[in-house]
């Protein structure tokens, strides 16, 4: 069975870093695309970063410019550097894979992690 595992959020004042990571076990292939999504409380969950490829990013308005997604090529392991974190960024953070496999891509996955906290503090 497909497992996401995120780590790395926490606590942190306004204008600092973090380094989510999202480490998967249990697949036999590697994902077409990963992502990182988010949910802040009383608001609807988002798309922050998506990584579809080897070179493929794509970025919620909100964070271009701070964050950076990253993934290795080897292994379904995917990493979001937060730089200039502020309040607003104060959310869940969840992991995603998703993509097509077999012939004629028959069969579609979709996999989420469980979250990681992020709390940034002014």
């Amino acid at each position: 069975q497909v497992q996401l595992v995120e780590s790395g959020g926490g606590l942190v004042t306004t204008g600092g870093s973090l380094r989510l990571s999202c480490v998967s076990s249990g697949s036999r292939f590697l994902f077409d695309e990963m992502s990182w999504y988010r949910q802040a409380p009383g608001k609807q969950r988002e798309l922050v970063a998506q990584s579809s490829g080897r070179s493929l990013t794509n970025y919620a308005d909100s964070v271009k410019g701070r964050f950076t997604i990253s993934r290795t090529s080897t292994k379904n392991t995917v990493y979001l550097q937060m730089n200039s974190l502020n309040v607003e960024d104060t959310a869940v953070y969840y992991c995603n894979a998703r993509g097509t496999i077999g012939s004629r891509s028959s069969y579609e996955y979709n996999y989420w992690g469980q979250g990681t906290q992020v709390t940034v503090s002014s």
